[in-house]
């Protein structure tokens, strides 16, 4: 078995473990086998078709470093308060590392099904939850390192020796403080719900924490005002409960001297809470994994597909057989919990992407101003949804189970894209797309009413043109989530890009008189011929 440099160095606090009540030789024994294993297998981000030798994640690491750049701005932004610069920075930084936490080490993290194996042997439960916390640190520091390496560089050449320091130990503090909250965050879940109910409500806290982390990013950019071109701040009540803040006055008390009371507050805080939330972990450790088998209970019932999508079915679909795959796809999307961890957060984006711009725009000019303009074409970022919801249809956990699909009596097998693009559109589109219309109608008037039409007819040809370019050609959820990101990155990007043409299209026709009429009958027309060309299915019922 391969020695690892990592348990090398673990076990110089070998004693630090005894102490702690931990079995450490059979903590290693555990830290190493799921290394080893590791190493086996290949990340999403690589194409796990091919075998490839070595450690992939290890290899996946440099995209975490192009990340990094995005922060180096700030540390670059010159003389003045660092609360300002560092607070932003730390910002992107606890963004990167919590979506990372939450969608790549919950698994880890909420894994029980060693416990069958580890259960039968004379190891505490202790023992076993500490080797899954240290899995995850393992990694956590990897992806932190390559994250903040050429930040860290930068910040050394930049603002010296002292601030590289500080910028070090609380990057240490911070991912702590990420892996000990989500880890509690779970236990908080698990303590209250069991079973089946439990895993979606653990699964639902992952999507609203994803997207509650972007809120507070703009919330935190927010605590600072510009005046006359002079960045201010103004301590108020809420600023205790942004985590990013209490390290960014860290930098301001060590850095600028600033010992007001405010900047003390703070940066007890960035020291205190991660220590004071490992030390509550450590407690509730064995609460924690006694919950954790609910997770291995079932529900006793499961509620049946809603009346409403039955009815849609029948509006949307020619034939049985497409409603057949409307109704297939609607509870796929519904209970496939991976499909609503990758894919939900794309929803809550879209919904809060538009009013986080006009909220921006609302510290230049006046609601009534915004009103009168066209800043309700924000709610094509809406759209910017649709290539990656339409790609995530190719996978499922389930995906072994695609034998029915060749096994099966299908006439038409166009009918299964086409039937699970329409549930797409009533079940995931739909829903935001009406509030957002709700909303941008009680902003701009009813004057928009003929643009949301034109949008909405433009998401469904968006639907339509980016299922023919990525389709694979195969049913939908046929293949591994293993493989969800394993090609086809750049082409992604180029495709949630295309939401800008039609906003273009949208601009030209609001420059002529009676243009927007003329754009809604040509997207009619597209979809009519696009639909039949791209996913022709035949209108009479499919035979039994």
């Amino acid at each position: 078995m391969n020695e690892f440099r990592t348990l090398a160095f673990l076990s110089k606090f070998k004693r630090l473990f005894t102490r702690a009540g931990i079995d450490y030789q059979a903590m290693e024994t555990i830290l190493r086998m799921k290394l080893t294993m590791d190493g086996r297998r290949t990340p999403t981000i690589f194409n796990a078709q091919k075998k490839k030798e070595g450690n992939q994640f290890l290899k996946s690491l440099w995209i975490y470093g192009l990340y990094g750049l995005m922060i180096i701005p700030f540390m670059l932004f010159g003389e003045g308060p660092y609360i300002f610069q560092m607070s932003i920075a730390f910002g992107i930084t606890m963004f990167i590392l919590t979506t990372t936490m939450v969608s790549d080490f919950s698994s880890v993290l909420l894994d029980v099904r060693d416990k069958t194996v580890l259960q039968t042997k004379p190891v505490s439960s202790r023992t076993i939850n500490t080797a899954k916390i240290i899995h995850i640190l393992i990694y956590m520091f990897f992806i932190t390192g390559a994250f903040i390496a050429i930040p860290l560089v930068v910040g050394l050449f930049s603002n010296g020796v002292l601030f590289t320091f500080v910028f070090f130990a609380a990057l240490v503090l911070t991912m702590l403080f990420i892996v000990v909250f989500t880890s509690l965050m779970y236990f908080a879940v698990l303590r209250f719900f069991d079973g089946e109910r439990l895993k979606d409500i653990i699964n639902y806290v992952q999507i609203i924490l994803s997207v509650g982390v972007i809120i507070g990013y703009q919330i935190v950019i927010r605590a600072f005002n510009f005046a006359d071109l002079e960045l201010t701040y103004a301590f108020s009540w809420w600023h205790v409960f942004l985590p990013p803040m209490w390290f960014g006055a860290a930098f301001e008390l060590l850095l600028n001297q600033d010992f007001s009371n405010v900047m003390i507050l703070l940066s007890v805080l960035a020291l205190l809470v991660p220590i004071i939330s490992i030390f509550i972990y450590i407690q509730l450790m064995p609460s924690f994994e006694r919950n954790m088998d609910k997770l291995m209970s079932e529900s006793k019932s499961r509620k049946r597909s809603g009346w409403l999508m039955d009815f849609w079915g029948k509006v949307c679909c020619r034939n049985r057989e497409e409603r057949m795959f409307f109704r297939f796809a609607s509870l796929m999307m519904k209970q496939e919990r991976n499909f609503k961890l990758k894919v939900y957060p794309s929803l809550g984006f879209a919904f809060i992407f538009p009013f986080i711009f006009i909220f921006t725009e609302l510290q230049m000019r006046t609601l009534a101003d915004i009103s009168t303009g066209s800043m309700f074409l924000l709610i094509y970022f809406g759209n910017m949804m649709i290539p990656t919801i339409v790609y995530m249809f190719q996978f499922s956990d389930n995906h072994k189970g695609s034998w029915l699909f060749k096994a099966s009596p299908i006439q038409q097998p166009a009918a299964a894209y086409s039937g699970t693009l329409k549930a797409f559109l009533v079940k995931l589109y739909m829903p935001v797309f009406l509030l957002l219309s709700i909303a941008f109608i009680a902003i701009f008037s009813w004057r928009i009413l003929p643009d949301l039409f034109a949008v909405l007819l433009g998401a469904v040809l968006q639907t339509l043109l980016t299922y023919k370019w990525i389709n694979a050609g195969s049913f939908p959820f046929t293949s591994s989530f293993e493989f969800a990101q394993s090609e086809g990155s750049a082409k992604m990007v180029i495709i949630s890009l295309a939401a800008g043409i039609f906003v273009v299209a949208h601009l030209i026709a609001n420059a002529v008189t009676g243009g927007i009429y003329i754009y809604i009958i040509l997207l009619l027309i597209l979809i009519f011929m696009g639909w039949r060309a791209i996913l022709p299915v035949i209108g009479h019922p499919a035979p039994h």
